[in-house]
């Protein structure tokens, strides 16, 4: 069971990854979604630069402990990433990309937004009847 469980963390890890990376896109068709992308992109910063451990990384660790094995080796980025999916020495161009992308589902998250209110105000102008 532990096992499973661990497997569970990890598919959930990278979803949270994901929206972390493009929540702002998903955001362009439910609005509210930012919300909840916003913590999460909070939460991503603060564990990469502060000495704050990711729950997901603590939660697989535990579920490795129970079946005998130690911590992940250098941590999730390290044992999934790193290597498997990329090589460790794109991670600045990986990082510059990651921020333009963010940036971008920004820029449309608003412009979205703003064409919703533009379009609300339109359809809420009555005519005005004189006289």
């Amino acid at each position: 069971m532990a096992k499973f469980l661990a497997d569970v963390t990890v598919v959930v890890h990278i979803l949270a990854l994901l929206l972390i990376g493009f929540g702002g896109f998903v955001a362009w068709r439910w609005p509210k979604l930012i919300f909840i992308h916003l913590l999460g992109l909070a939460w991503g910063i603060l564990v990469n630069v502060a000495p704050v451990p990711c729950p997901f990384t603590a939660l697989e660790n535990y579920f490795r402990h129970q079946q005998g094995l130690g911590d992940l080796p250098g941590g999730f980025n390290a044992y999934y990433l790193y290597g498997t999916v990329f090589p460790q020495s794109w991670l600045p161009a990986i990082g510059i990309g990651a921020i333009a992308v963010v940036a971008y589902s920004y820029v449309g998250v608003y412009h979205r937004w703003r064409h919703r209110h533009d379009d609300a105000e339109e359809t809420h102008v009555r005519p005005v009847h004189l006289g």
